[in-house]
């Protein structure tokens, strides 16, 4: 669930690089206009599910602050699951702006924005292809990288990532985001997280 709940969620979204240490589809379609993420910062994170999702994130570190791109990275993460996660799992994001006071849906464009994941497990084994090893530091530690994600605990110990450049299209300008993420299967909650930073392009 570490790999799901927040690989997926941040690399689904190209924005927190924390999951852009490997492959990955291309989610991102250019475009005159796009423009190179050149920072992220004011990361935070907390839970939004009720008591009884069963898939709490316990801690989440992001460093340094603010995130140079390109540039390395340090993660630590820690994920308590108390059930056994299967296909289908579906992952729902809602990402805002900031404008002001006001808080702005962003809509789904080319798979970024406000957009609904239905087979997070096939997306995972497009990044990663069924019977290859999971890539490091996942193998180190023992974190899973396909469905189905065992009930556990699971920890990633403070890692170090390579950032590459990351492209923004036009419509991503500079600014405050927030993004909630709620990951089901079957209409079941399993877990919230909402995540929320800066953007910085140039």
């Amino acid at each position: 669930m570490l790999c799901a709940g927040l690989a997926l969620a941040l690399c689904a979204l190209q924005l927190v690089p924390a999951a852009l240490a490997g492959p990955q589809p291309q989610l991102l379609v250019e475009r005159s206009g796009a423009r190179r993420l050149s920072k992220v910062g004011g990361f935070a994170w907390e839970n939004c599910g009720d008591k009884s999702d069963p898939v709490v994130v316990q801690s989440l570190s992001v460093a340094p602050d603010p995130i140079s791109i390109p540039g390395s990275l340090r993660v630590s993460a820690a994920v308590k699951s108390g059930k056994t996660m299967s296909s289908p799992l579906k992952a729902a994001l809602v990402v805002e702006k900031a404008l002001g006071d006001l808080w702005i849906q962003l809509p789904c464009i080319d798979q970024l924005g406000s957009c609904t994941y239905n087979d997070v497990c096939s997306i995972l084994d497009e990044l990663i292809p069924p019977g290859t090893p999971c890539p490091e530091p996942l193998l180190t530690y023992g974190i899973p990288c396909h469905c189905p994600f065992k009930a556990g605990s699971y920890s990633l110990p403070a890692s170090d990532f390579d950032v590459p450049d990351v492209e923004l299209p036009s419509w991503m300008t500079n600014g405050n985001y927030r993004v909630r993420v709620v990951v089901s299967n079957g209409g079941e909650e399993l877990s919230c997280v909402k995540l929320a930073f800066s953007l910085h392009s140039h």
